[in-house]
């Protein structure tokens, strides 16, 4: 049986931990999995409940931090080595960049036969300046030197890939979508939509309009802001934001309301009528956008945003940034409503719009779960995920290295 060494930054919630999950969980008895990762950041949630439901039980290398410590970075990369060395994988597959340098200058160190990559989103714009984003490309490059295939996770992340930034060239690059478990999506919406109002003060006659993520810069929570502040300005339509989330920007996004001059509330306790409800984090996504009527996302940079994918699995309307690979995950215009990043005036329009209209609501909701549970299903993603190492470890596809 084949064996894969699979490498992550960390188990924070989000795509990445899902999709390692499932791959470790469900590519077996094909493939034996061992599965590794950092420790979770103190700014994010935990994950847990998503490999403990699965059964995994991952190991944990303390010493691989988001941040670069090059005593720790290189303790996480002995370990690495020793793993390769005791494991013996015919495939080592890194996920995010922190694993993905370690990992895969380990696994080339080893002489491991394949070495594969995915990118589940990149920092190569709307995260620093030029001349760090400049040394990461560089990074970059040299690691997809050394990698038997790198994985998009879009046509748009591949073309960014090869094309826009120049990682690597596009015939190195092998395009698989994330995949989740998305039925829980629609398993009794309506008792779910009736207990989170109840347990946040909101009104039947109230849209919501909600964002969930983690609370840092390039999630751009400022135009949320602007937004929620212009539809009150000018609809009489009772509306209330909830931010589900939390991070290092919450003391300074509160600080933001307050000074646009909107009320809020920060926890289930407090049920005065406030414009923001802030829920930090909800393990229990269904629950929270069976809540909601409309599902927004302002962020500068993106990769494949598994909030937009799950609030069409939901039956939500959607407003968002077109950014990253965001035209990936929704249809334009059919599932969601997009407005270019740098154009806040065009978003706050574009949720007036969805805010005023029951009959556009109710047609995006109406395609969205269509839409999403073939292209985004968690056994698309470990069928094509078992077609790609089958082939490259039966030399069916030629290793470009």
């Amino acid at each position: 049986m084949p064996k894969i060494l699979r490498i992550i930054n960390r188990f924070n919630l989000g795509g990445p931990t899902y999709n390692v999950a499932y791959l470790s969980r469900y590519l077996a008895p094909d493939f034996e999995t061992l599965l590794v990762g950092g420790e979770k950041d103190e700014s994010e949630d935990s994950s847990s409940h998503i490999l403990d439901d699965l059964g995994l039980n991952p190991v944990i290398i303390p010493e691989m931090k988001r941040e670069i410590n090059l005593i720790n970075d290189r303790k996480a990369y002995l370990k690495i080595k020793k793993l390769i060395t005791d494991f013996k994988p015919d495939i080592v597959h890194t996920h995010a960049s922190k694993a993905g340098t370690l990992g895969r200058l380990a696994a080339d160190a080893c002489k491991v036969p394949v070495i594969l990559h995915t990118f589940h989103g990149h920092v190569f714009h709307s995260y620093f300046g030029k001349a760090k984003t400049l040394l990461y490309k560089n990074i970059e490059r040299y690691l997809a030197s050394k990698s038997t295939r790198i994985i998009a996770i879009s046509e748009l992340q591949k073309k960014e890939l090869a094309f826009e930034h120049g990682i690597c060239s596009p015939d190195k690059i092998v395009v698989i979508p994330l995949g989740f478990d998305l039925q829980r999506f629609r398993d009794d919406p309506e008792t779910k939509r009736v207990d989170f109002r109840k347990t946040y003060g909101i009104r039947d006659e109230e849209l919501v309009v909600m964002i969930m993520g983690r609370l840092v810069p390039v999630k751009n929570h400022r135009l949320f802001l602007e937004s929620i502040r212009y539809v009150k300005e000018q609809s009489s339509i009772p509306i209330r934001g909830v931010i589900v989330g939390d991070g290092e920007e919450r003391q300074h996004i509160e600080n933001m309301a307050s000074e646009m001059g909107l009320s809020f509330s920060a926890n289930a306790l407090e049920c005065h009528p406030s414009d923001l409800i802030f829920t930090s984090w909800i393990h229990r996504a269904d629950w929270a956008f069976a809540g909601a009527d409309i599902v927004a996302l302002t962020s500068f940079n993106e990769g494949t945003p598994v909030s937009l994918i799950e609030a069409q699995a939901s039956g939500k309307a959607i407003v968002s940034t077109n950014t990253g690979g965001i035209e990936n995950v929704v249809i334009p215009g059919i599932t969601a409503i997009l407005s270019q990043k740098d154009d806040p005036a065009d978003f706050c329009l574009k949720l007036l719009e969805l805010v005023k209209s029951d009959e556009l609501r109710k047609s995006m909701s109406d395609a969205g779960w269509e839409h999403v549970r073939s292209a985004f299903h968690y056994t698309r993603l470990v069928g094509d995920m078992k077609k790609l190492y089958g082939n490259l470890l039966s030399g069916k596809e030629e290793q470009i290295r």
